[in-house]
């Protein structure tokens, strides 16, 4: 197989690390590190053509049918007919959120709290459910907690979600509200989600555009506490074994938490069998590469805003205003995969990803 060594190189801005304050010894450290771990995931590209015959497996299977089901405020999502996810938008929750989450295969990969509790799972965080967009500072207000009506924002459904089934993939559009606790509208959310099957891999690709359509600005304050995230099973769990990496090759939330990446994957072993669950950062999104919330107990968060917090320098501002009248659209992909998946095979979904 021949590799494109383009989607290798990792370039500039994904080399570079949260830390604008390390010494040049340290970088050279770094750097040399990334280099053994792209020369690792060159090897892993290429036994994993061989263990496929040569073939790439990660085109879309263009039989898989997506289609849905509409159920009081719940939209399910089948796949050939089989139940993968449902987009929930019911008035009882305080923002959208997808739930549950498995592999094509069935493995559920998401936390059942607070839906569906299992014995023996942590319990933290009411609003950590599947998949999600929050922020914890829109305009002053936090749309990230749930801390009560009266306290924290909520992002509302405007009118129905257009739902477009298909042959190969299939869509959910839905029109969203920042609605603060004193019921005023700071702007709106279009939120999509498109659905597609490989072979092994279940991708959702989230596209959600910010709209300043309310006479006012629309202001991101810098905080740590938002993003596109998802919360999965605590097998994902760094301190039950799980494996946290990004794209620069650093493992563990010590070492990618607050740094910039193209993507981070947390991997785990689920009934004796490998899965895993990447979030791909589209480069053109603001700030590519992401800052990431990755945290070991199976939160992580595609947050381009919080730089104070995760470079710990007070003077560093990573807010971002969208001006009145205008928006701001942010693209990611999900890939729930199965089976042993090299960094090599994950970097070129990304670069997959990148040029649509």
């Amino acid at each position: 197989m021949t590799v494109d060594l383009r989607t290798l190189d990792g370039g500039p801005s994904g080399l570079r690390t949260a830390s604008a304050r390390m010494s040049d010894a340290g970088r050279s450290i770094e750097l040399a590190a990334v280099a053994a771990v792209m020369l690792c995931s060159l090897v892993a590209c290429q036994a994993d053509s061989e263990a496929v015959g040569g073939s790439d497996v990660s085109g879309l299977d263009s039989s898989a049918s997506v289609s849905f089901e509409s159920r009081e405020e719940t939209i399910r999502v089948l796949i050939d007919g089989e139940f993968l996810t449902a987009y929930r938008l019911g008035s009882e929750w305080d923002k959208p959120f997808l739930y549950p989450l498995r592999t094509v295969s069935g493995t559920l990969v998401s936390r059942g709290y607070p839906l569906e509790p299992r014995e023996g799972e942590e319990s933290d965080h009411d609003w950590h459910r599947g998949i999600w967009y929050g922020h914890g500072d829109i305009n002053g207000y936090d749309f990230w907690r749930e801390l009560g009506r009266d306290s924290t924002g909520r992002i509302v459904p405007l009118s129905d979600p257009v739902l477009e089934p298909g042959d190969g993939s299939g869509s959910i559009e839905a029109e969203l509200g920042f609605r603060s606790p004193d019921g005023d509208l700071q702007g709106t959310l279009v939120q999509r989600y498109s659905f597609s099957a490989t072979a092994g891999t279940l991708r959702i690709d989230a596209e959600l555009t910010f709209r300043a359509n309310q006479g006012k600005d629309l202001r991101f304050g810098d905080t740590e506490d938002g993003g596109f995230a998802i919360r999965l099973a605590d097998e994902f769990r760094q301190d039950r074994g799980a494996t946290l990496l990004n794209a620069a090759g650093f493992t563990g939330t010590e070492s990618i938490w607050g740094r910039q990446a193209r993507w981070v994957d947390y991997s785990a072993s689920v009934n004796a069998w490998p899965v895993g669950v990447a979030i791909l950062d589209h480069p053109s999104n603001l700030r590519h590469p992401s800052r990431w919330h990755a945290r070991g107990y199976s939160l992580c968060s595609a947050n381009p805003f919080g730089l104070s917090d995760f470079t710990g320098n007070s003077s560093a501002d990573g807010s971002h205003v969208v001006p009145s009248g205008d928006s701001l659209t942010l693209r990611y992909r999900v890939v729930i995969h199965e089976g042993d998946t090299p960094a090599g095979k994950i970097e070129r979904w990304f670069r997959e990803f990148a040029s649509e």
